[in-house]
């Protein structure tokens, strides 16, 4: 019980947060939580969902499925934020609601041949490599890529564009992380003028929600300011 309620506890306070960023920036729409509780148990999920959280993110494509089996009472709205691997796409095409991190033609096309029929579009965002840095996924931040991936998920009629998605550059200062969420901010603005309605900017998480919010993030993906930290299995 002790446990419960910290997290709980926990939760109510990064609530309280994004309400707070939220009238400082005169945002008119809530932010969303996506609470990101990969490596956690699936008892912390059920405790947050009876709390009242509905968003959950997972990383890892086979922990997600798990918990996807645990939890499958419970109608929670599952984000995959994690690299999608060509060989696991099914699992996510027929057990998530969004995707936020599609950065190829192929697994978007996997994607749509994968959904079942019977759901719901499933909501994709392209996530965009916005350092340029070697060692995370997504497509480079220029229009021309962006609007060439865009343009292939409007033709593929079991996905739904929502928008995009970024994972600033680790140790940005807070200069460093505005110039990056500024600009997946303006890529955001090209892509609808270019005609796609997109109303989703997913960005920001524990350490950095505050400036990803103040610069237009409508998702956010929160963990260790939840959950704590990690301790992962080595």
């Amino acid at each position: 019980m002790q446990k419960e309620n910290r997290l709980i506890k926990h939760w109510q306070q990064v609530l309280q947060k994004l309400e707070q960023m939220r009238k400082q920036t005169g945002s008119p729409q809530p932010i969303q939580l996506i609470a990101v509780s990969k490596t956690f148990p699936a008892e912390d999920i059920a405790t947050l969902y009876y709390a009242g959280q509905r968003n959950f993110g997972e990383n890892y494509i086979q922990e997600f499925k798990d918990k996807t089996v645990i939890l499958s009472d419970l109608p929670i709205i599952w984000h995959m934020i994690g690299h999608v691997q060509s060989n696991k796409s099914r699992i996510v095409a027929e057990r998530a609601h969004w995707v936020h991190t599609i950065d190829r033609e192929k697994i978007a096309q996997r994607l749509h041949e994968q959904r079942p029929p019977h759901l719901p579009a499933l909501n994709v965002c392209i996530e965009i490599n916005i350092a340029a840095e070697e060692n995370k996924h997504g497509i480079a931040a220029n229009s021309d890529a962006m609007f060439a991936l865009a343009t292939k998920i409007s033709h593929l009629s079991r996905l739904k564009l929502r928008g995009l998605m970024c994972v600033a550059k680790a140790g940005s200062c807070d200069t460093e992380l505005r110039e990056q969420f500024m600009q997946m901010h303006s890529l955001l603005q090209q892509l609808n003028q270019a005609g796609f309605s997109a109303d989703a900017l997913s960005m920001g998480m524990s350490g950095d929600m505050g400036t990803a919010i103040a610069c237009g993030a409508t998702h956010v993906r929160i963990g260790s300011a939840i959950f704590g930290h990690r301790q992962y299995i080595k």
